[in-house]
């Protein structure tokens, strides 16, 4: 009976601590609704922009991703495309759209073989090169944004305190339950998370969907090449801006962040590779996460409550925990990053509630984790390697010999 006195603690002490955490989501989405983020008036005032983006094969709804990049109501841009290989399916998707919108200059930069362990940011510094303008925005291939996207993130930088903007996103599921279920996580779990850290100490990270730059500030802190053996390349890249001196902001501009993995499986992995890159980038921070949550500390204080013969004072409690998740949906989907869905399903997100916190379990077995069908080890500051080591070793003597042997090529189309 004492076990079950001090479980049934556990679960009302961690429901005190998830409900403390709805009350700062509650505050950090008031601030962020009275955060300004209008673009700028005099469309002159504009800088021209290079869009980086990197591809690597086909995508669910990649197509309408990347043609909403071409429909963006700026003066002056262009857009650099990055590949491993010529025949990756997803170039003839980006010449096809080009075809439609001559007046939108257009890049391709085939890479070859990376040579380090973060194959997307060793395509950035081949596409680097290519750039014609001095302000950066690197976006993922499976979001899509709205035609005033470049000119509401471009406009911070203006500022020269600011040294990067990133933005917000909702999921867009692709169908099936788990797609619902990790998009939902992706518009209330991670809004939660960026809107809190941002109100508790500013930002000091980026998130990957969308990072805008400067040209001499990415030189300051580096580059690319700097971020290459890193999982959470998002997250260094915008801890080194905060840390230079500059401020990172978010921006008003939400996007829409495609679920790209509908299968169970595939949907798993993918969120336990986050959940442990998480984990070796941000310690304390990550550790802190398992307080956040409630179904899980509901469900232990109805199970001990029960066992006590306290059922109602259980029940009492596990609806306390559905309801704040219930909340939680509603207050950081809807309210920040609007997506109608975490409306309509804030019912269903208590269960993606409990799926995130076995994630977040998950994220302390082991430190492997699997990337576009390779395996990654996890090491200290979230640094990684191709494992097993001796094909990590081999890998990087054929890309240093390739590189040697061969020059990165690249068409361009205006």
């Amino acid at each position: 009976m004492m076990l079950m006195r001090l479980l049934l603690l556990v679960g009302v002490a961690g429901l005190f601590t998830s409900a403390g955490y709805l009350v700062l989501v509650m505050l950090a989405a008031l601030r962020f609704s009275r955060a300004s983020g209008h673009p700028a008036d005099d469309q002159s005032a504009f800088p021209p922009v290079t869009l980086f983006k990197p591809l690597c094969g086909l995508e669910p709804a990649l197509e309408a991703n990347l043609t909403s990049f071409f429909e963006q109501r700026y003066p002056c841009f262009e857009i650099i495309f990055g590949a491993r290989y010529d025949d990756d399916p997803a170039l003839d998707i980006v010449r096809r759209i080009s075809a439609r919108y001559p007046a939108v200059p257009v890049e391709i930069v085939v890479s070859g073989e990376p040579s380090r362990s973060n194959a997307k940011v060793c395509s950035l510094v081949k596409m680097l090169p290519r750039a014609s303008f001095d302000y950066f925005i690197i976006s993922d291939s499976d979001v899509k944004v709205h035609p005033g996207y470049i000119a509401e993130v471009v406009t911070p930088l203006l500022d020269r305190r600011n040294g990067m903007v990133t933005c917000l996103y909702r999921g867009l599921p692709t169908g099936g339950l788990w797609s619902k279920l990790e998009a939902l996580g992706m518009s209330v779990e991670m809004t939660s998370g960026a809107i809190v850290a941002n109100l508790m100490e500013g930002m000091k990270f980026a998130l990957g969907p969308t990072m805008a730059i400067r040209r001499d500030t990415l030189q300051v802190v580096g580059g690319f090449e700097s971020l290459a053996d890193f999982c959470a390349d998002d997250y260094v890249l915008g801890q080194e801006v905060a840390r230079n001196g500059w401020q990172v902001v978010m921006s008003k501009h939400i996007i829409d962040h495609v679920v790209i993995n509908p299968s169970f499986s595939g949907s798993m992995r993918h969120q336990v590779r986050w959940m442990k890159s998480t984990r070796f980038s941000r310690h304390a921070g990550h550790a802190g996460t398992g307080l956040t949550f409630a179904m899980p500390f509901g469900l232990l204080a109805l199970l001990a409550a029960g066992t006590l013969q306290h059922w109602a004072l259980g029940t009492a409690l596990l609806a306390a925990a559905y309801v704040n998740r219930v909340a939680l949906s509603v207050v950081s989907g809807w309210g920040v990053v609007r997506d109608r869905r975490a409306l309509r399903t804030a019912w269903l997100y208590p269960l993606r509630d409990l799926m995130g916190f076995g994630f977040w379990c998950a994220s302390y077995f082991g430190r492997c984790i699997v990337w576009r069908d390779d395996i990654y080890r996890l090491e200290a500051g979230g640094r990684m390697v191709l494992t097993p080591p001796a094909m990590a070793t081999v890998a990087r003597t054929l890309a240093d010999a390739r590189a040697e042997t061969t020059t990165v090529t690249a068409e361009r189309y205006s």
